[in-house]
């Protein structure tokens, strides 16, 4: 199996794209935006977190400059004014320091704006990192090509690991291949992987994606050196309602050549309970056993 962050894929396991851009000038606020919606929580949090503490630092020190610029504070006392500024940033106000000189105030002001900013801001990002809806949709670890109904088929298998209902649940493969034109340009070429059944009513089984390797097939001759050759990637691009959000959400994976297992085909995980109810058993959920050719 190739290591997910193998330099040849376009789509990482995870579904991020493993893909550099240069030449492109950037709108760095925006990127920024992006940057903290689709980070982590605790990534976010230490963001957060840290520029806090570097904002209050930095009025602090513009409170020392001069003296008695904040009332019952002690005479350079960086803890002191720290903490005024955390109290004027938070509009806390306990009434104990005070701005007590014409540089004070006009710091207060400027800080208090700033505070509120940073309050619209935050509370923006948060709530859109809540409403933003995501998919939790694990894809088999492999692909296998094995035969079903006596056809050769690629296939490869997804299961919802959240308790929500994904309706209407659509797949789109495609195969990226190196070639060259006949001019001598060497390009990298999608071609549509055909799957009979890409559309999924309900998903909340686990759902295996079966291409047949028939003659229309962009993989009727291949072999595994031929697609290494031509450093070639199976990617899968899921789309469905999600009930609870009443949003649209979408996962993505790849496949490359090592992440192909040939005569082979996944364990059965299906079973009943003894009323007659399915059971998914996601415990060999990417186990595969040798199938004849």
């Amino acid at each position: 199996m190739s290591h997910p962050e193998d330099p040849q894929r376009v789509v990482d396991p995870s579904g991020a794209l493993n893909v550099v851009h240069t030449g492109v000038r950037r709108r760095r606020l925006h990127d920024l935006y992006l940057l903290l919606l689709v980070s982590s929580w605790w990534r976010l949090l230490i963001v957060l977190v840290a520029l806090f503490v570097a904002t209050n630092s930095l009025f602090a020190l513009l409170y020392l400059i001069g003296a008695d610029n904040i009332e019952n504070a002690r005479p350079g006392s960086f803890a002191d004014a720290f903490f005024f500024s955390v109290q004027t940033m938070a509009t806390i106000g306990y009434g104990k320091l005070a701005p007590h000189t014409l540089l004070a105030n006009v710091l207060v002001t400027i800080e208090s704006l700033v505070g509120l900013l940073g309050i619209a801001l935050v509370t923006g990002l948060t709530f859109a990192k809540f409403s933003r809806p995501t998919a939790r949709v694990v894809f088999s670890r492999v692909a296998v090509v094995t035969r079903r109904d006596g056809v050769r088929c690629l296939m490869f298998r997804m299961a919802n690991q959240r308790g929500n209902q994904i309706v209407e649940a659509r797949i789109h493969v495609v195969l990226a291949l190196t070639e060259t034109t006949e001019e001598g340009e060497v390009i990298r070429r999608l071609h549509d992987l055909q799957v009979p059944r890409a559309q999924n009513a309900l998903f909340a089984l686990s759902w295996t994606a079966i291409h047949p390797l028939t003659e229309s097939s962009p993989l009727f001759h291949a072999t595994p050196e031929s697609l290494a050759g031509a450093e070639a990637e199976i990617i899968i691009s899921l789309t469905g309602f999600d009930e609870s959000f009443a949003q649209t959400v979408h996962a993505r994976h790849s496949y490359v050549v090592s992440d192909i297992m040939w005569n082979a085909r996944f364990v059965d995980i299906l079973s009943r309970t003894p009323d007659g109810r399915r059971v998914v058993n996601y415990t060999h959920f990417h186990d595969t056993v040798r199938s004849d050719p």
